[in-house]
Parts: structure tokens; C-alpha cells; sequence
């Protein structure tokens, strides 16, 4: 393809930058065309584009999957740690060695249960969850109904009367230790 000569004047700065760029990209007969080509062809440009931001937003769906994951992996691991400590009775100084040597074991256990979930895509919290839903369905959403739900203001304490009777702020409620309950129906 035969090529045409052509004669430009730039500012300055612009020239400076452009002999940089050309030192390190190479001929800057070459960075011309392709600057003029992308700017004369704004529609390859705009292709360009929506095809990045389509690979953002895959990437981006991808980093919420992981990051809803991360969430639930955490929550679960801390509870069951908090659990764990509170039911966990002490180990007498008798019972120690057979105790690490059970707790050596049932590790090695585990650690191969996890490579052979890893070596797999059978996750245990999808099957876990896949189980919840199709067994009891309203469990998960019952859940999330809770965690979702408003935070209630605090109730007025009950206050005393000049003689001595107590005020309840909800008079249809009875307490009992403390504690509001409903009044049951009279049989």
C-alpha cells in the first residue's frame, strides 16, 4: 500500500510528548496513523469500549459472588468458633495427650474432606443451602426477613405511681420476671 506524505504542526508540549512516546513505541510515522486511525473510526473505538466494560461488569459479578462467599464463610466460621468455646468443657491434664492424638487424627480427616472438596466444584455450602431450600424454603427467607428487618426503638420502662402501683407502658401486655408477655385468653 503506497503511502502519502504529510506535513503537521503541533504545540510544544504536545511535540515533546509525542517524541517520547515515539522513542519508546518506535516509528512515529506508525503512532500517527494509528492515533488518526482510532480518532477517524470512532465507532471501532466504541466496540472497543463495550466489549471492556461487558468484561468489567462479568469480572465485577464475579468479585460480589466471591465476596458474598468470603461473608458467609466468615459468619459461619465465627460462629461455630464462639459456639465451640462456650459448649467445650476443659480437658483434665490426664485425659491432654489422648486429646491431641483424636484431635491430630479427626484434622487429618478434615484437611483431606477439604482437598477433596477443593479438587472438586461440589461445594458444601451450595449443597447445604440447595438441601435448606428444597426441604423448608421458608427457613432462608425467614432469615433474611429478620436480618433485613428495621431496628425497633427501645421500649419505655414501666413507671411507679404516687401509691405505689406499677405503670406498665403497654397495659395490654402482662410481665412476668421482668419479661412482656401476652395475656392468655381466660379458659
Amino acid at each position: 500500500m503506497r503511502k502519502r506524505k504529510f506535513t503537521i504542526y503541533l504545540s510544544r508540549s504536545v511535540a515533546d510528548r509525542f517524541n517520547a512516546v515515539a522513542r519508546v513505541n518506535g516509528a512515529k510515522s506508525a503512532l500517527v496513523e494509528k492515533a488518526l486511525d482510532r480518532q477517524l473510526d470512532p465507532d471501532r473505538a466504541k466496540r472497543q469500549d463495550e466489549a471492556l466494560l461487558r468484561r468489567m461488569d462479568g469480572l465485577s459479578k464475579g468479585l460480589s459472588v466471591i465476596e458474598r462467599d468470603v461473608a458467609i464463610a466468615t459468619e459461619t466460621l465465627s460462629l461455630f468458633v464462639r459456639y465451640y468455646l462456650m459448649v467445650t468443657p476443659p480437658v483434665s491434664k490426664d485425659d491432654q495427650e489422648a486429646a491431641r492424638t483424636l484431635g491430630q487424627s479427626r484434622f487429618e480427616t478434615f484437611v483431606v474432606q477439604v482437598g477433596r472438596r477443593l479438587a472438586t466444584d461440589q461445594r458444601l455450602v451450595s449443597e447445604v443451602l440447595e438441601s435448606i431450600v428444597a426441604t423448608n424454603p421458608d427457613l432462608l427467607g425467614a432469615g433474611m426477613d429478620e436480618a433485613l428487618a428495621p431496628r425497633r426503638a427501645p421500649q419505655p420502662a414501666s413507671q411507679v405511681s404516687a401509691e405505689g402501683a406499677v405503670i406498665h407502658p403497654f397495659p395490654d401486655r402482662q410481665t412476668t420476671n421482668g419479661l412482656a408477655s401476652t395475656p392468655h385468653p381466660e379458659e
